[in-house]
């Protein structure tokens, strides 16, 4: 039995199959198929029951997996305090980010990221989806809010406005809005995520929350298609300053309605363990913070954001 077999053990307990498994492991499924069987020669049980449809943990697996999971991961704690005795900075780097970020802001930072660093890889998940750590095999994943699950670990990167944008050609088209409750007669750009649609706006002004039902004609799950069509002219947005500050810089979009601000939000890096904070992950919240706090700096500079948001 090899201590990689375990490995194959503990994939096989996630995905309820030994294909997928080998798949997820870049393997051959009579590799794992092989593994698996050491490890149940080795231990004189079979830690699955398998029927000709499924395959399902037996109960001497159900005891064994949980404890070989333990195990592993100690090892890979002692692995890693080395490391971090010695500075070493590799291995692979499994982020999740939303789409938007990702795809404009985020990927071009870990391109610098990864050229300082050159031991390290990169898998990443772009998507707007809520993200399970242990069915989508990632180990760090960067969003906008608090993590509402106790058990993770985050570190906040920064501050995150929310602002309602729209191009000079619509608003030169269809009128500039002064008041929340001007948008009912505006074409809103609305996010929907599991399919809920986000059509309630919330501001706050002067101490006072206003909260405004919108309507439009495009609704998408992607945040980064919501901006698309902002900036194409069709409509209004609430968004991310960070989302929008490429935009905003080249004044491709405006900031409309600025004494009214949309409910912000924060940017974190979420971590479901402390073992998946390595050096490379904290090198990295590093760098996303100074990154973050310069774009943002430049909003500020441009009074496209109160100074507040560096604090």
């Amino acid at each position: 039995m090899l201590l990689e077999d375990l490995h194959v053990v503990l994939k096989v307990a996630e995905f309820r199959s030994i294909t997928a498994a080998a798949t997820s492991l870049d393997m051959r499924t009579g590799t794992a198929s092989a593994a698996l069987k050491r490890v149940e020669a080795e231990l004189g049980v079979s830690l699955f029951v398998r029927t000709t449809r499924q395959l399902r943990i037996s109960s001497a697996g159900e005891k064994y997996i949980p404890q070989c999971q333990q195990a592993l991961q100690i090892l890979s704690q002692a692995k890693q305090n080395m490391k971090d005795g010695q500075d070493i900075v590799e291995g692979e780097l499994r982020l999740a980010v939303s789409s938007d970020l990702g795809r404009n802001l985020v990927i071009p930072w870990l391109d610098e990221f990864m050229d300082d660093y050159p031991d390290l890889s990169l898998r990443t998940n772009i998507s707007d989806s809520n993200i399970d750590f242990y069915r989508d095999s990632v180990d760090i994943a960067l969003r906008y809010g608090f993590p509402d699950d106790s058990n993770l670990y985050g570190f906040k990167i920064c501050n995150v406005p929310r602002l309602t944008c729209a191009t000079h050609e619509y608003l030169a088209q269809h009128g500039t809005p002064k008041h929340p409750h001007e948008l009912s007669e505006h074409n809103s750009l609305n996010y929907q995520l599991q399919d809920v649609v986000y059509d309630v706006w919330n501001f706050r002004h002067d101490n006072n929350d206003i909260k405004i039902k919108v309507k439009g004609n495009r609704i998408s799950n992607d945040g980064d298609l919501v901006r698309r069509w902002c900036v194409a002219g069709k409509g209004i947005a609430v968004k991310s300053s960070l989302d929008m500050a490429a935009d905003l810089l080249a004044q491709r979009v405006v900031n409309i309605m600025p004494e009214y601000h949309p409910t912000p939000t924060e940017l974190w890096l979420i971590c479901p363990s402390k073992q998946s904070i390595s050096p490379a992950v904290r090198l990295l919240r590093d760098r996303l913070r100074e990154k973050s706090r310069a774009l943002l700096s430049q909003l500020v500079a441009k009074n496209m954001l109160d100074e507040s948001v560096l604090s």
